[in-house]
């Protein structure tokens, strides 16, 4: 098929598609005598598992050394190392975004605290004072 079709059939554009093709990703690619390109119909599965990798989070590095220039080759040790990694990952960026999450919550608290007599500029001083001394205890 050819790119337009391609990039009908995926939702992405040609330049996308193109791209993905320049940078060694996208293999499955023939060049017909006149210079057009022609796509076998696995290349339409190979583009959504790219867009569904990205949206999990993989890199195009990191898509570009899983995905096997024809899709039976898949090395299954490597993927479900590789996807283990990843949810160790998601994890990780979770635990931190939750610590991120309670320290905003610690700060929004202390600001909301306010003295009614105690202008914005003070309260901004209290609040610094006192997250300052929390981390040195």
């Amino acid at each position: 098929m050819k790119i337009g079709e391609l990039a009908k059939r995926t939702g992405l554009s040609a330049s996308k598609i193109r791209f993905y093709e320049d940078i060694g990703l996208l293999k499955m690619v023939e060049r017909k005598a006149n210079g057009y390109r022609s796509y076998p119909k696995e290349a339409e599965v190979a583009l959504n598992l790219i867009v569904s990798g990205q949206q999990a989070g993989f890199s195009l590095d990191e898509l570009k050394a899983l995905l096997p220039a024809d899709l039976s080759g898949w090395q299954h040790a490597q993927l479900i190392d590789a996807l283990k990694q990843k949810v160790m990952d998601i994890e990780q960026l979770q635990a931190k975004l939750a610590e991120n999450k309670q320290r905003l919550t610690e700060i929004l608290t202390e600001i909301d605290a306010k003295p009614d007599d105690m202008d914005c500029a003070d309260n901004a001083k209290r609040v610094l004072t006192q997250m300052g001394l929390k981390n040195n205890k």
